[in-house]
């Protein structure tokens, strides 16, 4: 049974403590105290910005991705040899790494919010660059982000207040959320939540100034951060009122069928990729990630007879290497192939690529050792300059931080840093 708040002094607050109103209930955080979407269509913007992050769980081997040579005329690696006609459309970029962050696999949470992380010490997480794009300029589109995963519900991204946003895993069910209208019933019952959820801070106002006058610095914190979450949400539920009686976009292509192996990496990785393109061009989303991860099976590869995640701790073994190598080169010729289909649809003033920025990365650049550091990079589209091989310190790593800078600045949000941020990234140029 939930219950009132008790505001008397050194008292314990309940677990299940509620914030009340008349007719309304709100349940609260966890305090020390206690043990849109589919594009505007009235206000249509010429090729608008978009970002697009796929996110490696076991990285990428750095001997076989970064190519020796720095700047334009580098020779094209093992990998990149996948991406030979795309040369001019992206950068690939070595030496960086997140200042502050390591922990291995845990360091996954801090790959697209950058936020200082270690295995030792416990951290609070931050907004991923995904969501802060979508909070400020999300609003435009039915779905303000779109995040995705091959596999269960983790992802990259998060919100202001550190809390993972848990991905939608399956092409099928993705699919009927972009493109299959809702029945009169359902649209109904949309817009009586979003009304719902208009007025419940109002309603719980009092009881909430009486909570924060009783806790610590720490709790009425907590608790601020916590209320500006939930009025977030209820700005988004009152902007997403408006998309429920607008149909969907059509498109001509048929509901996808999700892949039955979960060991299919690659091709759980093309038909997820499929329906990324199809939410950025019929502009049902801006700001999309999507998480790869890596699965722990065979992948039905020729030559590949032991796991992913077992060859991504190869030892520098010459016979695990040859096969990860199998395994990461489909990875990436899959990642331009995407590009590919980007570039053939064609916007004012460009391609769909040409607008879009699209980031592939790794909190891993060696899977092997659990190392944070050296994570590959290659950042494609956007309306960068690209053609080049952008080279720092392997020894003491330029901060990532500033590519996350720059594709802020880039898409339009104008900020002077961003986490641990130290200025936009050198080389990488507007086309």
């Amino acid at each position: 049974m939930s219950h009132r708040v008790n505001f008397g002094f050194g008292r314990a607050l309940d677990r299940r403590t509620f914030l009340r109103g008349t007719g309304a209930a709100l349940a609260l955080p966890w305090l020390s105290a206690m043990d849109r979407a589919f594009g505007d269509e009235a206000r249509k913007e010429e090729a608008p910005r978009r970002f697009v992050a796929m996110t490696l769980g076991l990285g990428l081997h750095a001997e076989n991705l970064n190519p020796s040579q720095a700047g334009r005329g580098f020779e094209t690696s093992m990998y990149l040899r996948q991406l030979e006609d795309m040369r001019e459309h992206y950068t690939v970029i070595s030496g960086t790494s997140h200042p502050g962050v390591s922990g291995g696999h845990r360091a996954e949470a801090s790959l697209l919010t950058a936020a200082p992380m270690s295995a030792s010490a416990q951290s609070k997480n931050s907004i991923s660059l995904d969501q802060l794009l979508a909070k400020h300029m999300g609003g435009k589109t039915r779905f303000p982000s779109i995040v995705l995963g091959l596999s269960g519900s983790n992802s990259p991204s998060y919100t202001e207040n550190g809390a993972m946003i848990p991905a939608i895993d399956s092409p099928a069910a993705l699919f009927t959320r972009l493109f299959i209208d809702d029945s009169p019933r359902e649209r109904r019952k949309q817009a009586q939540r979003a009304r719902e959820g208009q007025s419940v801070m109002d309603l719980v106002a009092d009881d909430a100034k009486s909570l924060e006058r009783q806790l610590g610095a720490g709790d009425r914190q907590r608790l601020d951060a916590y209320f500006t979450s939930v009025r977030e949400l209820e700005h988004r539920l009152v902007e997403s009122e408006a998309w429920v009686n607008k149909p969907k976009p059509k498109v001509d292509v048929t509901r996808p069928v999700d892949i039955g192996n979960p060991n299919d990496f690659v091709g759980r990785q093309r038909l997820m990729s499929d329906m990324v393109r199809l939410a950025l061009s019929t502009d049902s989303s801006r700001y999309i990630t999507l998480q790869l991860g890596g699965s722990g099976g065979v992948v039905p590869i020729p030559g590949v007879e032991e796991g992913y995640h077992n060859l991504s701790h190869h030892g520098l073994d010459e016979e695990k290497l040859a096969q990860l190598a199998l395994v990461e080169t489909e990875i990436v010729r899959a990642w331009g192939d995407f590009l590919r289909d980007l570039q053939t649809i064609d916007e004012p003033g460009g391609s769909l690529l040409d607008h879009t920025a699209v980031l592939l990365t790794s909190n891993l650049g060696n899977a092997s050792s659990h190392d944070n550091r050296n994570m590959p990079v290659l950042v494609a589209g956007g309306g960068f300059r690209h053609g080049q091989h952008l080279a720092f310190d392997r020894k003491n790593n330029y901060p990532l931080p500033n590519l996350y800078l720059s594709l802020l600045q880039r898409l339009g949000l104008e900020r002077e840093k961003f986490a641990t941020s130290t200025g936009t990234m050198t080389g990488l140029e507007i086309a």
